[in-house]
Parts: structure tokens; C-alpha cells; sequence
């Protein structure tokens, strides 16, 4: 059974570099093509950034494999024999929690890499290194606490009830609807500072437009997230009377109003279609399959593994094992993904009126500019990691001539571009 699992995860991580090894292969082929949405030199810049963003998910994901070879061949067993508590509970709420924070050390360069080396090259980075310090240091501290709230839950659920893998499935999904319905209100107590919207006529107008879909928001505001990062963005968090309009102060910046509200137009079609209760409604998906999985694993696997058959060691398998099944389940989640942002545009340009489709596109050719998003992909990348249709695709579905894009790059080789 062992050899089974660790072969599972080994197709997954094969099948993961692959991917991104034919999308690197793509772009370092795309970028030297016709430039598609973007200035020469910037388009040949967003080739560069994706490029280099892909070759350090690989690093990643060899760094992910090496570590998971040695929890399943030690690195458990050497928690199970270290940390010793007479109370259960509290030796199971160690035992996960140690393996949650030596994975974060583990991925902690790859973090600092990122925001200091890769966006700091391309223009991204705003965040000092003390404030991403703080910020580290703020989600060690609260993933600490929560998480040890949520494991002790799943503890105290395994150890009394037979039926354990349901009821944790519950459980958990009941923690993922109070993160959605909290998420705002904790960004804003312990990173984005949130002020209301100041500008009248602006906030009428966002308000107008939510009434059109009967969206009853907790407010308007304003995020300074130009203080870590100068990507455009914007999104409205929460559930119910917990919902905000949260809107960075970059995309305040760089986008016209018109452009603004038909990008706010095209969040509430996301609303009036119901697509946050879809994706949560998928996530359950997942994760009930998941715990299903996972809740019934043979006693055989944790006699090779040389563990107990705890609650800690069902969770630390999930846990292993969560990127596998995620993968695995993205393709579909992508494609009902997709086809709601098809619908929110067409609801975004129809909230905007008779120029909206052209305000839309406009606003998100401003997005690929200021994000630095290379328009193109390899179809292999799309089908296992896209949420959103290519940014060509959904301005051919608003109207927006953008030309014969170059297939040519399909057929790159990429072995010597990595």
C-alpha cells in the first residue's frame, strides 16, 4: 500500500513539472512572437516574469517532493517519538502543529525569494523586509492559534465518533463558510488598513450599481495594499451582511471610473449568478472527498509507516496529501470556474450600459498591462491551473477585436530554456 501512495504522488509531482516545463517552453517561444495586448518590451518582460515565476514552482515542487519522501519515510515517526504530552489532546495538537510549522520554515525562502528577488526585478515588491517580517510573523502566529483550535476539533470529533471522516468533513466545511464570512474584517485587523471610500460621487455611483443586483454590502472601501505590492486588484469578501466592496488603492489609481465600475459590474455578476455559494459548494466537493478518502485508509499503510493509527497521523496524511487531490480536482473546478467569469463579464457589460463591454475590455487590457500578465498559454497550463478564461479569449466574447494570435508556440521546444 505504501508503494502505491508514494507512486500517487510521484505521478502528481511528474505530472506538475511537465506541465509547467511545456508552458515555460511556450512562453520563452510566445514572447519572441507578434506582441499581443501589450507594448514590445512589456510583453517581452511578462514572458520573462512568467518564465522565471514557473522555473520557481518547479524548484518548489522538487523541494515539496524531497520533503514529503522524508515525512513519509521519518520525518512522522520522528514527531510521534519527540513530543510527548500526557494529555491527548494536547499531543495531537503538537504533533500537527510541528509538522505545519517546519513546512513553513521549509517554504519560508521560496516566500522571501518571491516577494524580494522575482518582484522586486519585475517592479512588483513595495513591502520592506520588515513589514514582510511582520507579516510572516502575524500569519505564524495566528495559523498557530487558529489551527490549533481546528485541530483540536478534528481530534475531539475522531476520537468520539465512529463515523469520524463525516463529521470532520462538517466540521471543516463549517470553518471554510466562518473564513469566507470573516476573511474582510481579518485582513483589515491584521494587514490592509481599510478606510471608506471618500469620494461621494464614486461611492453613489458603486452603490447605484449594486442596487441594479440587489447586493446589500457592509460598505465601500478603500485597501492600501500600494504599500506591499503595485498589482491591481479588488475583490468583495464576506457572507451575508459581513459582505464589502474592498478596493485597492492601485486600481483606484490607474483605472477611469467607467473602467472601475464595469470591473465592479462584472464582481456583482458574480453575485446575482450565486458563484460564491458554487465555489464554496465545490470546495465541500473536494474536501468531502478528500476526508472520504482519507477516513478510510487501510491499517496496512500505518504499519508500513511504522505509526500509530492517531488522529494526528490521519491529519498529517491529509494534510500531505490535500495538493494531490486538489490537482486532481482542478480541472473540473476550472471549467465551471471559467464558465462563471463568461457570465459575470457578460453581466459587467450589461450593468455599464451601451459602452460597457468597451469599458470592461479596456479596464482589463489595463490589468495585463499593470500586473504584467503574459497573455498567452499553453492549453496543457490552462486545463490544470486557469480559473479564468485567457484574457483573449474573454475579449473576443466581449466583441473586442484583438487580432490572429500566434499558435506557433505551441510546438516549442523547451528543454533548453529551462
Amino acid at each position: 500500500m505504501l508503494m502505491t501512495v508514494m507512486g500517487i504522488y510521484t505521478f502528481f509531482v511528474l505530472v506538475s513539472i511537465y506541465t509547467s516545463v511545456m508552458q515555460i517552453g511556450f512562453v520563452n517561444q510566445a514572447k519572441r512572437g507578434k506582441a499581443v495586448l501589450l507594448l514590445d518590451n512589456d510583453f517581452i518582460k511578462a514572458g520573462n516574469y512568467s518564465v522565471a515565476k514557473e522555473k520557481m514552482s518547479i524548484a518548489t515542487m522538487f523541494v515539496d517532493y524531497i520533503a514529503f519522501i522524508m515525512w513519509m519515510g521519518f520525518g512522522i515517526g520522528f514527531l510521534q517519538n519527540s513530543i510527548y504530552f500526557e494529555n491527548e489532546a494536547f499531543l495531537n495538537i503538537a504533533i500537527v502543529m510541528g509538522f505545519l510549522v517546519i513546512n513553513s520554515i521549509i517554504s519560508m525562502p521560496f516566500g522571501y525569494y518571491e516577494k524580494f528577488v522575482l518582484d522586486e526585478k519585475f517592479g512588483f515588491n513595495k513591502s520592506t523586509k520588515a513589514q514582510w517580517l511582520k507579516d510572516t510573523l502575524i500569519s505564524f502566529v495566528t495559523t498557530l492559534i487558529f489551527g490549533s483550535l481546528v485541530v483540536w476539533g478534528i481530534y475531539a470529533i475522531i476520537s468520539g465518533f465512529a463515523l469520524w471522516w463525516l463529521w470532520s468533513f462538517v466540521f471543516i466545511f463549517a470553518v471554510v463558510i466562518l473564513i469566507n464570512m470573516l476573511y474582510p474584517t481579518f485582513r483589515a485587523m491584521f494587514f490592509d488598513k481599510l478606510t471608506p471610500l471618500q469620494n461621494e460621487e464614486l461611492d453613489s455611483q458603486i452603490k447605484s450599481l449594486m442596487d441594479k443586483t440587489g447586493f446589500v454590502s457592509a460598505g465601500v472601501f478603500i485597501s492600501d495594499a500600494s504599500k506591499r505590492d503595485a498589482r491591481l486588484n479588488a475583490y468583495f469578501g464576506g457572507i451575508g451582511k459581513s459582505k464589502r466592496v474592498v478596493l485597492f488603492d492601485t486600481l483606484i489609481e490607474k483605472l477611469t471610473t467607467k473602467e472601475l465600475l464595469a470591473v465592479l459590474g462584472h464582481e456583482l455578476g458574480h453575485f446575482s449568478h450565486g458563484d460564491i455559494y458554487k465555489n464554496i459548494a465545490m470546495i465541500g466537493a473536494m474536501l468531502f472527498v478528500m476526508f472520504g478518502v482519507f477516513g478510510n485508509l487501510p491499517d496496512s499503510l500505518y504499519m508500513e509507516l511504522g505509526l500509530n493509527q492517531a488522529p494526528y497521523s490521519v491529519m498529517i496524511l491529509l494534510l500531505l496529501f490535500m495538493p494531490v487531490l486538489g490537482f486532481l480536482m482542478m480541472p473540473v473546478m476550472g471549467i465551471v470556474s471559467r464558465h462563471n467569469e463568461y457570465a459575470a463579464d457578460r453581466m459587467g457589460s450589461e450593468l455599464g450600459g451601451s459602452g460597457g463591454a468597451i469599458e470592461l475590455a479596456n479596464a482589463l487590457k489595463k490589468l495585463v498591462n499593470e500586473n504584467k500578465s503574459f497573455p498567452l498559454s499553453h492549453p496543457l497550463y490552462i486545463f490544470f491551473h486557469y480559473t479564468h478564461p485567457p484574457v483573449l479569449e474573454r475579449l473576443k466574447e466581449l466583441g473586442v477585436d484583438v487580432g490572429d494570435d500566434d499558435k506557433s508556440a505551441l510546438g516549442a521546444s523547451c528543454q533548453a530554456d529551462i
